[in-house]
């Protein structure tokens, strides 16, 4: 079946295209690509008129917890999956922190069937980094990888010990893996809550310092650096950070980082009066912090961005502050968060969807992310201007908790396609 989309406004970064045309799609594929108003292939079954809005490569996420197997009340790989697509995101990454925790073949293989069984969007298995993520021994790195584990990672359990997390770092050199690790040093870190500061001590609230970070990320790119290891520094919340992967990279290490959305759309002060939906870890820092993380984002010092999607119950949330779990549900809000970015003024489109497709599709390896003949037919058409109100009742996560929730913002996807199948429709 040949399918052509016209009167789209084109847009990818990979390329820098921003221009009117319209695209051509068979068997699951880019077919063809035309730039020029007016636009069209003669003798196509079926036509989509796009009527100017967006049409851009789908979105890649290289973080999403789900509850499945074993916290199916909080997030299934099905529920997922629509909510991924309503958010115009057709690839994402799960993590391993399940239960049990994917750190061995079996559980690899199921993650991957059952995505195929129940899901529309393309979903790719994270093997634990070590067994159990309990930081002691190294989990089947190999064998994981063959199974088809994108990545390894010990999620938000960061490896306390060094020699571990350099044997780990050092196997996966050998086998061509990539080791995703959030940086942080869990002495500092402690029992905090909230980003440590003067906003943290009036509301007494225990504080996560910056510093966790900077000493966590100087570690795993120093260890990266000695063993070759692929490097993914997950969630950077400050500048400062990613100075230390510039400057590694300088040196010929192969580290990439990623940033939350919501890191990039909230500060501190967005936690209020204890609003337990802004509770995340890293935490939101303050304004000046997250404007050195937007000015690094256009400067493309962050690879990509990711939703952080970490689903918890009503139950986990509405709770003290000091008690309640970490997480926030991001896989709806993605791109308004960064289109926020572009109305405000910082961002252009294209910078805007860089690290949402063409930058995570180019650290895993992954052929979409980009509008390219041959490519997979993953695309979304969006309205960058559409405004809508973000209410928790509305969301298709399994689980509602958005820090998002009440905001007005800017910017909604109106049709999603998966190999060139309408797989969701507004």
């Amino acid at each position: 079946m040949s399918l052509q989309i016209i009167n789209a406004r084109l847009l990818d970064p990979a390329t820098e295209l921003d221009a009117p045309g319209a695209i051509l799609i068979e068997d699951g594929k880019i077919k063809d690509i035309r730039e020029g108003a007016g636009s069209v292939f003669p003798g196509v079954e079926t036509t989509i008129d796009a009527a100017g809005l967006c049409l851009a490569p789908g979105l890649i996420d290289l973080r999403v917890k789900t509850g499945e197997p074993g916290d199916e009340q909080k997030e299934t790989l099905e529920t997922a999956s629509r909510a991924a697509l309503s958010g115009g995101i057709t690839s994402f990454v799960v993590m391993p922190d399940t239960r049990p925790v994917i750190d061995d073949v079996a559980l690899v293989r199921f993650i991957a069937e059952r995505a195929r069984e129940t899901s529309k969007a393309r979903i790719y298995p994270a093997g634990a980094l070590t067994v159990g993520l309990a930081g002691l021994a190294m989990a089947e790195i190999g064998l994981m990888a063959d199974a088809g584990a994108l990545l390894f990672t010990n999620g938000d359990c960061p490896v306390a010990d060094a020699q571990v997390m350099k044997r780990a770092m050092a196997y996966a050199a050998s086998r061509g893996a990539i080791v995703m690790s959030r940086p942080d040093e869990r002495a500092l870190t402690g029992s905090g809550v909230m980003n440590a500061g003067a906003f943290a001590a009036r509301a007494g609230l225990s504080g996560i310092p910056p510093e966790a970070e900077w000493i966590g990320a100087m570690r795993d790119v120093t260890l990266a650096e000695q063993t070759g290891c692929t490097l993914i520094l997950d969630q950077v919340s400050t500048a400062r950070t990613l100075e230390i992967a510039t400057a590694a990279r300088k040196r010929g290490a192969k580290v990439y980082t990623t940033a939350t959305a919501h890191s990039l759309f909230f500060n501190e002060r967005d936690v209020g009066d204890y609003l337990t939906y802004c509770k995340v870890n890293p935490p939101f820092r303050d304004e000046a912090t997250r404007q050195g993380l937007i000015e690094a984002l256009k400067a493309g010092e962050i690879d990509a961005v990711v939703s952080a999607h970490d689903p918890q119950p009503p139950e986990e949330k509405r709770l003290p502050f000091g008690e309640a779990a970490f997480g926030a549900a991001g896989l709806e809000t993605v791109l308004s968060a960064l289109l926020n970015l572009h109305h405000d003024g910082p961002l252009t489109l294209l910078e805007a969807l860089a690290p949402v497709t063409i930058g995570p599709a180019s650290i895993l390896g992954l052929p979409q992310g980009r509008l390219a003949k041959g490519s997979p037919a993953d695309l979304i058409l969006f309205n960058p201007g559409k405004p809508w109100l973000c209410e928790r009742e509305d969301l298709l996560s399994r689980s509602k908790n958005s820090p998002f929730d009440g905001r007005r913002l800017q910017g909604r996807v109106m049709k999603t396609f998966v190999g060139g199948t309408l797989e969701f429709k507004r």
